[in-house]
């Protein structure tokens, strides 16, 4: 058995076994240990293996789910090896000692889960596969839970931002290539060819040509051959369900890098779970398959002004009728999660309790068309979509009269097939309940003869049907020639058998079992049905997802007061009593009111630098505007009383950076890093927050670059950008760039007190109010009065020095500064190119190298 069992780990690679044996999985070695610390089971040991005991532990087969979610949410991966014999068949292949032969039937991992236990209902289950094409990154990506498959080319600078949004499981990626997370699984460089993807999925959905689905890149299509070629290999040959896949341009989103979402919480909070993000403040949707769409949807803003109006029209729809809204929700929220039963049913691990809900999904579906399709002056996106919520009629009958009203999750004992649909298998039926009716009968039957009260007939599923009877009465039926046969001594009860009894129980395991095999011949048919209707099926899930996401966004508009958009094409934010959606909804829940404030930015305003008190604001107005943006263009109402937007290409946010231990970055790096990227990927149309730039470093140094990035910014970029700090020196800035504004968060000293107003207001900051913080934040009042006396020397000294910023005044702009460093530059090397070195002599040479010196010291 064991040199079985490495064998299979061999195949397994680094994937914990899953090694069956009877009723239970079992792991041996550095996988028990493993999964003995994951699981919290007792590690055993079984026998020895080169002399040493080999550590075992193992988990109930009919369980393994739950155990299954434990070590996924652990990052582990499993190979699930199963009995692919009986033991009856191991004897006729190989006598009495043979093993009964096993193999691997699937590798379990994160990105390639199914089964419902496994996944989180309102979250999307991504695997990506990426890889890199004469410069050029090819991205598939797939939720092989409901089949929806995207495929993507983007260039390296947006690479990061593009496997962010996807925020995928389990990732993939060739052997040796650079540039990818180093979680990323590597599989042989080989499987990422395009030639193979354009076949594979030319084969997988049985078409000449791909052109029906869009236009799809080398890279899109080499991307899409490891992704399936994975699947492949993780399925064992059966692939899950892939509807045809969609081509996404990179331009039609929303641009956020990692750090952008990390920094506005869109998705998980800073805690890492889902509470106190952004999604939780919103998400209002009643199904699952909605609440999934949401994400994807924040995750993946547009930027194409009619799609976004289109969303925004039928959000507007609903909002615009409360009763209508209700209504649906109502109807909605007791609809199935239709796109992942169909995923199991096509992966053969469905049941018949999955297609029981494609039943009464669709059927939900077709009466959510029929209501909707009566209402007059619908949304053009409405109207788009109600085509997909109908034509299933032929299969939800058949279903309907196929199933009973509520099936099982579990086949193996039938009675998922309602009366009347076969009348052979109710035949069949009839005969079992005849026969349980007669061994009912021989119970009487028996008490009489044998005069005992206590005698009963049972059944288990090792000895079948037996009569029991006390031990005390056992020397009753022990007699000979009485017919009864002695099966089985227990401590306090004796077992027999019959023959009228054994003939009786034939009756009901035949019938049982034929009945049990007509079962499952039409659970064959009906998974079939399914499978051949499965890309209208998918349809009308996105459908109704859609609905669900537009009413949930609809409905959170209504509860917050929240305004319809108005798109521009201007570079312009003009926001009238903006609220963060997450702080707002925290206030509200202790009963204390969100200060609103005003935003206008414009070409001739583009640039807001926002000074004032930590704790008084500062960054919750930054992020706020940027979630504004970001629901705007998600297609959803914002909390503002009014809101004029134009498109955004890109959202940066560079506020409440953290270190990175694990990559060697420390608070001040991360910080720089994201700075950078920033300025060498924003555009004109791009959206900048950025929050107290320069800390972490020294006065002079962090003045310095706060300095030269807020003029790169404004000079060089022009985008709109909200600028907070605390170095007062950077109002000088505002007398050189035009399109800068100074504002401050308000704040009060009352007694002794500092009160926060929350107020936005023109003007710069008065004062930064440090001191009044570190009191209110519990500092021993003698650190507060010595910092208090350090202060006014400190201010003594600037008065009659001019400051740190002292001579700031005269420097040259950010665009002219560059200008001559880069002209004098080209000037040293016009003259470097211009020298023949051959024909220098020694001296010459050195002269000329102390006037090349004396030049080079003169540059700045």
């Amino acid at each position: 058995m064991m040199a079985q069992y490495l064998a299979l780990k061999a195949e397994a690679g680094d994937c914990l076994l899953f090694y069956r044996m009877g009723d239970f999985f079992e792991l041996f070695f550095d996988d028990a240990r493993q999964a003995a610390q994951v699981l919290d089971i007792a590690l055993t040991s079984r026998g020895e293996h080169n002399g040493v005991p080999i550590p075992m532990c193992g988990v109930p087969a009919h369980s393994a789910e739950g155990y299954l979610a434990r070590l996924m949410k652990a990052g582990c991966r499993v190979a699930i090896a199963e009995q692919t014999e009986t033991p009856e068949q191991a004897k006729q292949r190989g006598g009495s000692k043979a093993l009964v032969a096993r193999a691997i039937v699937r590798f379990v991992t994160a990105g390639t889960l199914t089964e419902e236990a496994l996944l989180e209902p309102r979250r999307a289950n991504v695997l990506a596969a990426v890889c890199d094409l004469r410069g050029s990154y090819g991205i598939a990506a797939c939720d092989i839970s409901t089949g929806r498959m995207e495929l993507e080319e983007c260039p390296a600078d947006r690479l990061g931002a593009a496997l962010a949004r996807l925020g995928a499981s389990e990732l993939v990626a060739p052997e040796g290539m650079a540039d990818v997370p180093p979680d990323a699984i590597p599989r042989p460089a080989r499987e990422f060819s395009s030639d193979s993807g354009e076949a594979r999925l030319k084969q997988l959905h049985e078409v000449a040509t791909l052109d029906a689905f869009g236009a799809f890149s080398r890279p899109m299509l080499a991307a899409a051959a490891g992704l399936i070629a994975y699947l492949d290999h993780v399925g064992r040959g059966n692939l899950p369900l892939l509807l045809p896949p969609m081509a996404r341009s990179g331009a039609a989103h929303l641009a956020m890098d990692e750090a952008t979402r990390s920094s506005l919480e869109v998705l998980a909070s800073s805690q890492g779970g889902r509470r106190g993000s952004l999604i939780d403040a919103v998400d209002r949707c009643v199904t699952g398959a909605g609440a999934r769409q949401l994400a994807d949807d924040l995750s993946a803003p547009l930027t194409d002004r009619a799609e976004i109006e289109a969303r925004l029209g039928l959000v507007a729809w609903l909002h615009g009728d409360p009763l209508l809204r209700g209504d649906l929700r109502e109807v909605m929220r007791a609809i199935p999660d239709l796109g992942r039963a169909l995923g199991r049913v096509v992966a053969g691990r469905g049941s018949p309790r999955d297609l029981g809900q494609l039943r009464d999904g669709l059927a939900e579906a077709r009466r959510i068309h029929d209501y909707l399709q009566a209402r007059k002056d619908r949304p053009a996106l409405l109207d788009a979509l109600l085509p997909a919520l109908t034509g299933h009629g032929a299969l939800t009958d058949h279903f309907a009269r196929a199933l009973v009203p509520s099936p099982p999750t579990e086949r193996s004992q039938g009675g998922f097939i309602a009366e009347l649909f076969d009348h052979g298998l109710d035949e069949l039926r009839q005969v079992s309940s005849d026969a349980r009716r007669a061994i009912a009968v021989l119970e009487a039957k028996y008490r009489t003869e044998t005069g005992i009260a206590a005698l009963k007939i049972r059944h288990n599923g090792v000895l079948g049907y037996f009569i029991e009877v006390p031990a005390k009465h056992a020397d009753a039926l022990i007699a000979p020639d009485n017919g009864f046969t002695h099966r089985q001594t227990m401590a306090g009860a004796v077992r027999f058998n019959a023959v009228d009894l054994h003939e009786e129980a034939s009756r009901i395991a035949r019938s049982g079992g034929f009945a049990l095999a007509r079962e499952e011949e039409h659970f064959a048919d009906l998974c079939g049905r399914a499978v051949a209707d499965r890309h209208r099926i998918a349809e009308t899930a996105a459908a109704l997802a859609r609905l669900d996401v537009a009413a949930g966004q609809a409905e959170r508009a209504a509860e917050g007061s929240w305004c319809r958009p108005e798109l521009s094409d201007d570079r312009v934010l003009d926001i009238t009593s903006g609220r963060h959606p997450v702080v707002e909804t925290a206030l509200g829940a202790r009963g204390e009111r969100f200060v609103a404030n005003d935003c206008s930015l414009a070409s001739a305003d583009r640039l807001w630098l926002i000074g004032g008190p930590n704790m008084g604001g500062k960054s919750t107005f930054l992020r706020q505007n940027a979630l504004i943006v970001l629901l705007a263009q998600a297609g959803g109402f914002v909390p503002a009383d009014s809101a004029r937007i134009g498109l955004v290409d890109r959202l940066f946010s560079r506020v409440g950076a953290s270190d990175n231990l694990a990559r060697g970055r420390s608070t001040f790096m991360v910080e720089m890093v994201e700075t950078a990227a920033i300025l060498a990927q924003a555009s004109e149309r791009s959206f900048v927050i950025l929050d107290e730039v320069g800390r972490g470093t020294s006065t002079y140094d962090g003045l310095a670059l706060a300095w030269a990035v807020v003029e790169a910014v404004h000079s060089s970029i022009r985008c709109r950008c909200l600028f907070a700090t605390h170095y007062h020196e950077l109002a000088r800035l505002a007398e050189s760039c035009e399109a800068l504004s100074l504002h401050h968060v308000r704040a009060r000293e009352w007694q002794g007190d500092l009160v926060l107003l929350h107020e936005l207001a023109e003007g710069p900051a008065d004062r930064s109010y440090g001191l009044a913080v570190a009191k209110l934040a519990g500092v021993p009042a003698p650190v507060v009065a010595r910092a208090k006396a350090v202060l006014e020397r400190l201010e003594k000294g600037r008065e009659a020095t001019g400051g740190i910023a002292a001579g700031l005044g005269d420097l040259p702009l950010f665009a002219a500064a560059i200008e001559h460093k880069e002209e004098v530059v080209d000037q040293l090397r016009s003259r470097l190119e211009a020298i023949d070195v051959d024909a220098l002599s020694p001296r010459e040479a050195l002269d000329l190298l102390y006037e090349l010196k004396r030049e080079a010291e003169k540059l700045p």
